[in-house]
């Protein structure tokens, strides 16, 4: 029987695109009415969902016609658009990776490698499990997630030193992203919006949610170390293992730790926590981010010793390499594009909401759960989702005896846990096509573990129910 195999990602992106027209020309078209509140934040207020069909007698007395269905031009013209509204983490991209060259033209990402697998290359288990952990960590406080895509060359380098792959580099960000992400205490992107769209008090029902983090991490970390475990005995079995390198994971050996290196660390490591500090206290974004790593690139080329012309030679060659990462990038964000201009995407929350009206608690929280997973695929912002399902969830939960609390959790652990399956979360897919990894080679290798961490999340559900979580 032939193997099938599965196509490249850019394939499968662009199909999920046609797919979201699709849906665009056989569902109803329809929206909810939103208001903006102190914050400058737009909310749906629940009730107001109506087809724009309903709403052709206001459009007549406005003397519109409303608007039309999409044509099949907008399947191509939703590539360009989802790659201008995704800039700045495509910029992002690019200019990681020219400032990253540079930082590799110094010398000082070998020789940090190098040292690394001297101290902890027998104990590669520990090393893994300790880097799921900070991640997961930076994600459950700060909602980090853009920010680790400067790691992803340096974790692809020394997965590959510890005689790993870059399917394990990809893992140990992602697993970590998920469940910081998903057991997040004071996560100010996704738990503190939900909390103050549903009415609750920011923080409050934090002992549950940091009782719930090191179960998710441990699923997580055993997950990960079995696979690292099997590619350790036999490389050959490694998702990726006929797969070429990314070509900046490869590092010399040879290379021993200087003055210079330790200058060029430092100036590193400064930047990832200036880039933290703004989040946290200047909600500094992707332009904000950009333009450190420009500053870092300079200075790193002054540290190394660089001339000029070698380190702009440097730039621009790591900011080539990176050029499909940041096509697909803005590929995936076509998808949500295709789904906004077909005013699909609230007749979607509409109709997957509905059901739960008619049901228990306890299969309202789970149902909660897997319909939040869904939206994720259509809106996969995370701040975004809970803009958009909370006003209607959190009332809902009133009426079949749910808590808020339990409401917000719900979406919190479909929001986490599809972050990392689903290719419309371009952030995933940034880190993929950093490590060399194909889509379709990453689902069959995280497939598993979103089933297991789903069931697990769906008792931690019945759990908070069964308790009065609120």
């Amino acid at each position: 029987m032939p193997r099938v195999r599965v196509p490249h990602t850019l394939v499968l992106l662009f199909g999920m695109i046609v797919v979201a027209w699709v849906l665009t020309r056989i569902l109803p078209h329809g929206t909810y009415e939103r208001i903006t509140d102190e914050k400058g934040h737009e909310r749906v207020v629940p009730g107001t969902f109506r087809t724009i069909e309903e709403r052709r007698e206001e459009f007549a007395a406005e003397g519109a016609e409303g608007p039309e269905r999409l044509a099949p031009t907008a399947i191509f013209t939703a590539v360009p658009t989802g790659l201008a509204e995704a800039q700045g983490i495509v910029f992002f991209i690019l200019i990681i990776g020219g400032a990253f060259a540079i930082f590799r033209e110094t010398g000082a990402a070998d020789a940090a490698i190098t040292a690394t697998l001297g101290r902890l290359g027998h104990r590669p288990q520990s090393l893994v499990a300790a880097m799921i952990f900070a991640f997961a960590l930076g994600s459950a406080t700060i909602g980090a997630a853009e920010e680790y895509l400067p790691f992803i060359p340096i974790l692809v380098g020394l997965a590959l030193g510890l005689g790993l792959d870059g399917l394990t580099a990809a893992a140990m960000v992602c697993v970590g992203y998920a469940v910081g992400y998903a057991a997040a205490p004071i996560n100010p992107f996704t738990v503190v919006v939900a909390q103050e769209v549903s009415e609750l008090p920011v923080g409050s029902g934090m002992a549950f949610r940091v009782a719930l983090f090191p179960i998710l991490y441990a699923i997580g970390v055993a997950y990960v170390l079995r696979y690292i475990r099997r590619v350790r005995r036999d490389p050959s079995t490694s998702l990726v293992a006929d797969l070429p390198k990314p070509s900046s994971a490869s590092f010399s050996s040879d290379v021993r730790f200087g003055p210079r290196h330790l200058v060029a660390l430092v100036l590193t490591a400064a930047a990832i926590t200036l880039l933290i500090v703004g989040v946290e206290r200047w909600e500094w974004y992707t332009s904000e981010f950009s333009a450190v790593f420009l500053g870092l690139g300079v200075l790193l080329a002054l540290a190394g010793g660089l001339t000029p012309n070698r380190a702009a030679d440097a730039f621009c060659r790591g900011a080539a390499e990176l050029t499909t990462t940041a096509i697909l990038v803005g590929v995936a964000r076509g998808i949500e594009v295709t789904l906004d201009a077909g005013q699909v995407k609230d007749t979607i929350v509409h109709g997957i909401s509905e059901p739960l009206a008619k049901v228990g608690p306890n299969v309202a929280a789970v149902g909660m759960f897997f319909v939040q997973s869904v939206i994720n695929l259509f809106i996969p912002s995370g701040s975004g989702q809970a803009y958009v399902t909370m006003p209607i969830l959190a009332p809902l939960a009133d009426t079949v005896s749910l808590s808020r609390q339990t409401a917000v959790l719900a979406f919190q652990l479909a929001d986490g846990i599809s972050n990392i399956l689903f290719p419309t979360n371009a952030v995933l897919i940034g880190i993929l096509s950093m490590a060399g990894v194909p889509f379709g080679r990453w689902v069959r290798f995280i497939l598993p573990l979103v089933v297991i961490l789903w069931v697990a999340a769906s008792i931690a559900l019945v759990v908070a129910v069964a308790i009065g979580y609120s």
